[in-house]
């Protein structure tokens, strides 16, 4: 099984730099794909920025240009460098990954999610 931790949220203000990481465990391989999304309160969960094996990227319209999703070598870990960020930004941001399990001959897909790590902009 994967299990997913987020770090690096904290208090920043508008215009300035943060930079969050996930760290994966478990079946790393079976990962197909992770992403960060966030949550206002209040407001439903919503992507932010996906990464594949391939290393093909998605960002939602909000964030692109600003905020950079990456993955180390080994990929167990995924980062997301947030630069020039706003009031809007302020959320609880999640990791999650996607991939199947093979492990007991039946492929079974899953999704996985993080515990959330707090990040608040202000003025």
């Amino acid at each position: 099984q994967v299990r997913l931790v987020e770090s690096g949220g904290g208090l920043v203000q508008a215009g300035g730099s943060l930079r969050l990481s996930c760290a994966a465990s478990g079946s790393i391989s079976s990962i197909s794909a992770m992403g960060w999304y966030r949550q206002a309160p209040g407001k439903e969960r919503e992507l932010v920025a996906t990464i594949a094996r391939s290393n093909l990227t998605n960002y939602s319209d909000s964030v692109r240009g600003r905020f950079t999703i990456s993955r180390d070598n080994a990929q167990d870990r995924v980062y997301l460098q947030m630069n020039d960020l706003e009031l809007g930004d302020t959320a609880v941001y999640f990791c999650k990954a996607v991939g199947t399990l093979r492990s007991g001959g039946y492929p079974t897909p899953y999704n996985v999610w993080g515990q959330g790590t707090q990040v608040t902009v202000s003025s």
